[in-house]
């Protein structure tokens, strides 16, 4: 549903569903990437729920500790547990493992985070925070440096260009996202750019006043620096 690391790129409606149902047809494996959008970043614990998807795979990590320490965990179906089992003779374990697998400081941490979001409804608070979000990011959608806005939940890529009409993106020795990220952190905003592409990923304990400045801040950042 959300391609992260390629610029913040939101598939379809749909588009998610019909990958599961090329699967099933084909009878492949379908894993689902949550590292990134799992633990209510799209607006449900995770992002296949929305398009009713099961995956055979499902990646988690950062969520799961709220970033406090790395643990990153895999879960699968009953299907492929049991293709691992058997006889000792038959030689089908699965033996691949980390050497860090199972710490058990990260583990702690994985359990309380999850505490939290029980304890805080975390999720029931999501949607009034989605849609304010959506409205603060409304002004800078019109700035004439930003090409397009995508978002989904509480993450969105502000991708700036040279010219919307037409379409000319910002030559990358322009280091635009770089220096337009430095001019936020000035600010106390640590923002990770992707060329370009700005990618604000709101905590999600985030108060409607923060969400209220890191919007207003980015906005004049873009301005500042895109008006030289």
């Amino acid at each position: 549903m959300v391609q992260g690391a390629g610029g913040m790129q939101m598939q379809p409606a749909g588009w998610l569903k019909g990958v599961e149902r090329l699967c099933r047809k084909h009878d492949i494996f379908l894993i689902a990437d949550e590292v990134a959008v799992g633990f209510g970043r799209t607006g449900t614990m995770f992002a296949c729920e929305q398009e009713k998807v099961r995956p055979d795979f499902l990646c988690l990590a950062k969520g799961l500790t709220g970033g406090y320490l790395p643990v990153a965990a895999t879960l699968t179906t009953e299907r492929v547990y049991r293709g691992f089992l058997g006889d000792t003779s038959e030689f089908r374990t699965f033996f691949h493992g980390h050497s860090y697998g199972g710490n058990a400081l990260g583990c702690a941490v994985a359990l309380e985070n999850l505490k939290l979001f029980r304890r805080e409804r975390i999720l029931s608070k999501l949607p009034a925070k989605i849609r304010q979000f959506t409205r603060e990011l409304a002004p800078i959608k019109k700035l004439p440096h930003v090409g397009e806005v995508r978002q989904k939940g509480l993450m969105a890529g502000i991708e700036l260009v040279a010219s919307k009409r037409p379409w000319k993106p910002y030559p990358l020795s322009k280091k635009m996202g770089i220096l337009t990220s430095a001019d936020l952190r000035e600010r106390g905003i640590l923002v990770r750019p992707l060329g370009s592409t700005m990618i604000l990923m709101p905590p999600l304990s985030i108060t409607p006043e923060e969400l209220a400045f890191l919007c207003r801040e980015t906005l004049q950042a873009i301005r500042r620096r895109t008006e030289l």
